[in-house]
């Protein structure tokens, strides 16, 4: 018997559905929702409006491109946290509908859980024990994968999350948002030593971001006293500069873990492994340290509902399955 899944994923503002049939990803449908350009961040009531809109056609269009009709369907699945409540609450209602109506299971998955299983969506696919670095816009996080479904976070940030620094950085400097692709445009010409941002200094394996949004600021503040033009005039250098310290922030405890783990195969996942500067990095550290290094299509980085479908079919293997009664869980921990 074939094993067809509708994977939807709504946690934040992509509207997404895949169909993974056997195991192997179909389709791969997002909807972007280009609303938040001219508030300069996700707004959370329009990013669940928008998800209204864009999920029957999202799934329509998945179905059909996959070209399994709805009713061969095995079970559906969906995000139920982490994200925004009202952006989940859309996803998870739907889903809870679709799957009562063609009386099939359904899976919830941990939108986290699910950027670490994208990993296994193509070859080459990391062996465990592996860690996994997951950095994100609302994530950063060191986990221990041990298997498909075993894993234990164990290092995290303490405030902000290095896409967040990332973001808030780049609207700083006036980039358009998202910020983080183009702070990484402009590091890519700068001198990346041109000037000094504290590293957090943090115990064990946790992270901390917030200390240098504040640097940034005050360094802003202070040259443009003298000088009201110092950003456009060093804008390539200072994306460098303040890309530098948020890389070697995240490769200091990224080594810690390997060393205290003795663990060699590496992997990357999140909207924030698209960096170029940290792909680059992690290149480095792999010919010095011997690593095994593994980061996924930029597709399946960034939110999307291959993962959460790659997700459900290791549940699906295992029976794990859900109630009508689910809800979705904003604060969802792995």
């Amino acid at each position: 018997m074939n094993v067809n899944i509708l994977a939807i994923e709504s946690s934040c503002d992509e509207t997404s559905a895949s169909i993974i049939s056997n195991g192997k990803i179909l389709n791969n449908i997002v909807a972007t929702q280009s609303v938040h350009e001219k508030y300069g961040g996700v707004v959370p009531e329009l990013a669940s409006r928008a998800h209204q809109q864009h999920l029957i056609p999202v799934v329509h269009e998945a179905i059909v491109s996959s070209g399994i009709d709805k009713n061969a369907l095995t079970a559906v699945a969906f995000t139920r946290g982490p994200g925004l409540m009202g952006s989940l609450m859309v996803g998870v209602s739907f889903a809870k509908s679709f799957a009562y109506a063609l009386d099939i299971p359904l899976i919830a998955i941990n939108h986290m859980e699910a950027h670490i299983l994208a990993h296994f969506i193509d070859e080459p696919k990391p062996s465990f024990p592996f860690i996994c670095l997951t950095v994100s816009g609302g994530h950063t996080q060191l986990v221990l994968v041990r298997d498909h479904l075993d894993m234990e976070v164990i290092g995290e940030t303490m405030d902000d999350a290095v896409g967040e620094a990332f973001d808030k950085t780049a609207k700083l400097l006036g980039l358009p948002y998202p910020g983080g692709p183009f702070l990484d445009k402009y590091a890519k010409e700068g001198n990346p030593k041109a000037y000094q941002f504290p590293i957090s200094d943090m115990p064990d394996l946790t992270f901390s971001f917030s200390g240098i949004k504040t640097a940034v600021l005050y360094f802003l503040r202070d040259h443009l006293k003298d000088n009201p033009q110092f950003v456009e005039d060093n804008l390539a250098d200072i994306c460098a500069s303040v890309q530098y310290t948020l890389i070697k922030t995240l490769m200091q405890k990224l080594k810690k873990a390997a060393k205290q783990y003795k663990i060699k195969e590496i992997a990357i996942a999140g909207g924030v492994s698209a960096n170029s500067g940290l792909r680059d990095e992690l290149e480095n550290l792999s010919s010095q340290l011997g690593w095994k290094v593994y980061i996924p299509k930029f597709e399946y980085c960034t939110d999307n509902a291959a993962m959460i479908a790659m997700a459900a079919h290791y549940k699906y293997q295992k029976g794990d399955f859900c109630g009508l009664d689910v809800s979705p869980e904003a604060r969802m921990k792995i």
